[in-house]
């Protein structure tokens, strides 16, 4: 058998052999690819493409912040920055910079701690700067966009602390400097208000707003009580801003604006319920991380669970439920491929609603119609947390 085995195997290594070489076809050589092939992103950011914030929880020290594009079912990310240890993230669309607040250690995941900003070229996506924080009191929390924002039209950043004790640090991004921080017991989050402001929310129900003066010293401040009930209807921390109104939703489904656009934010008159539907096991109530977006027409998104009951505020929704906040009706429902953490609205002439599945998957639909589009698949991120869509 073994003797055989060989005689046939020589005779076909002959058959192959004997083909003759005018029969037999090669593709072209590739070309050479020089060395090094470095590609850049455009200036500016086309309304299509969504900043994917990837805590990538099995690697924590390996998050980043991914640029997608949502129009590219098959190559849909185009770059990420690093972002790590519980990191947070702006972008501003007018400098196309990228900022990630983050923690190092010396040893990696031990050692000596620093905190700092990282500033990142949009084009290059490679660092172009960092500001340091002291005092290793950086608040490292998941997926909270309330934790970092910006002021005085970009020119400053807000950021919480938390050690547990609880305070914002006033950050010049141009100067690249620490200018102030200032306390806030029992509050915590940051909402822009104004010219050179933030507001924050108070564990005994109330609102304090805090007005800086040009150096980012604080030159003001005002406290709102029991603007909401805490026990009773719990907000989400992070509200959908249509134009100066912020939307918060509360864990029960309560819609409550609040005007930005002054010193002092203050609360409008006219909450009201998103209802109810059928099918809900016990009840329809809102859940996910980014819970809560508007789009370009001020209409807001909000993803829902019919699953709703006490401690399902983080499970994540099936649908994605539309408002209309002038008429204080619900327009349109979006029936979700599965349950999805984040959602957002962007910015396109065709605007196209985005949601971050709990399976790491991004998925696209028709805003107009509910109808879905596509998938990019899980191909952009590990685990997305939050999402922030490119804005004119």
């Amino acid at each position: 058998m073994r003797r055989l085995g060989v005689v046939f195997a020589g005779a076909f290594l002959a058959g192959v052999m004997s083909v003759p070489a005018a029969a037999q076809t090669f593709p072209d050589p590739l070309p050479n690819e020089p060395i090094p092939s470095v590609e850049t992103l455009p200036d500016h950011y086309p309304p299509n493409w969504v900043l994917v914030h990837d805590f990538n929880m099995n690697s924590i020290v390996d998050g980043r912040v991914a640029i997608a594009d949502i129009g590219s079912p098959d190559r849909a990310l185009k770059g990420f920055v690093r972002a790590t240890q519980f990191a947070s993230f702006l972008y501003s669309s007018a400098k196309n910079e990228i900022y990630t607040a983050e923690t190092f250690y010396t040893r990696f995941d031990r050692g000596e701690r620093t905190d700092a900003i990282t500033i990142w070229d949009g084009v290059t996506l490679q660092p172009k700067g960092e500001i340091i924080l002291p005092g290793g009191k950086r608040q490292a929390s998941l997926g909270y966009k309330s934790i970092f924002q910006f002021t005085n039209h970009e020119r400053w950043a807000l950021i919480s602390n938390f050690t547990p004790a609880q305070s914002v640090r006033v950050i010049d991004l141009e100067n690249r400097t620490v200018l102030n921080e200032v306390d806030l017991p029992g509050c915590a989050h940051i909402y822009p208000t104004g010219e050179r402001g933030f507001a924050t929310l108070c564990a005994d129900g109330s609102m304090t707003s805090i007005v800086l003066d040009e150096k980012g010293q604080v030159a003001s401040s005002k406290v709102l009580e029991k603007i909401y009930d805490i026990d009773k209807q719990p907000m989400f921390n992070t509200p959908a801003m249509a134009g100066t109104t912020a939307w918060f939703v509360s864990f029960y489904g309560q819609l409550k604006p609040f005007d930005m656009s002054g010193p002092v934010a203050k609360p409008i008159a006219g909450s009201w319920s998103l209802g109810t539907a059928e099918g809900g096991t016990p009840e329809w109530r809102p859940s996910g991380w980014q819970v809560i977006t508007s789009d370009a027409a001020g209409l807001l998104y909000v993803l829902m669970t019919p699953n709703g009951k006490e401690g399902t505020h983080k499970d994540g929704g099936t649908e994605v439920w539309v408002y209309d906040p002038a008429k204080k009706a619900r327009v349109r429902r979006i029936a979700l491929k599965g349950a999805a953490m984040a959602v957002d609205v962007t910015r396109e002439a065709t605007p196209h609603v985005v949601v971050a599945g709990a399976d790491g998957s991004i998925d696209v639909y028709d805003a107009a119609t509910g109808a879905f589009v596509r998938t990019l698949g899980s191909t952009v991120a590990h685990m997305p947390m939050s999402l922030t869509v490119v804005t004119p």
